[in-house]
């Protein structure tokens, strides 16, 4: 059942969201300063192109973690969120987008606070 809401996912909006986050990471990966967050953008890339059988933990991120998050939501965390929000509204509008429209507003919060997160298996 996994792999088939993931084959579903990908083309739901899972392919474009993963592009948009792997962009930016390529984006941030330019400079030194901004390799922490390329990795955490190829982190969540990797999770949304097949996050069934897969959760988001939202723990303690300490006082980097929260320096990190403050710098990245006016860089790409807001742009990111809305696009997540956004493709999470439309997918609401059927009953059969219903599970991709939940996934895409778990992006939409993972999206604003990277750091601190951890993608496990179920």
């Amino acid at each position: 059942m996994k792999f088939i809401g993931n084959l579903i996912w990908i083309v739901c909006g899972g392919f474009v969201g993963s592009i948009l986050w792997f962009l930016a990471g390529i984006l941030l990966a330019v400079t030194v300063i901004g390799i922490p967050f390329a990795l955490q953008c190829f982190k969540i890339a990797g999770f949304v192109l097949y996050p069934f059988g897969r959760d988001i933990l939202f723990g303690s991120f300490g006082a980097l973690g929260l320096l990190g998050n403050i710098f990245w939501i006016p860089i790409f965390g807001m742009e990111l969120c809305a696009a997540h929000f956004l493709m999470g509204l439309l997918l609401c509008l059927t009953v059969v987008g219903v599970p991709f429209g939940k996934q895409h507003f778990k992006l939409a919060k993972i999206s604003l606070m990277p750091f601190g997160t951890r993608i496990y298996s179920v």
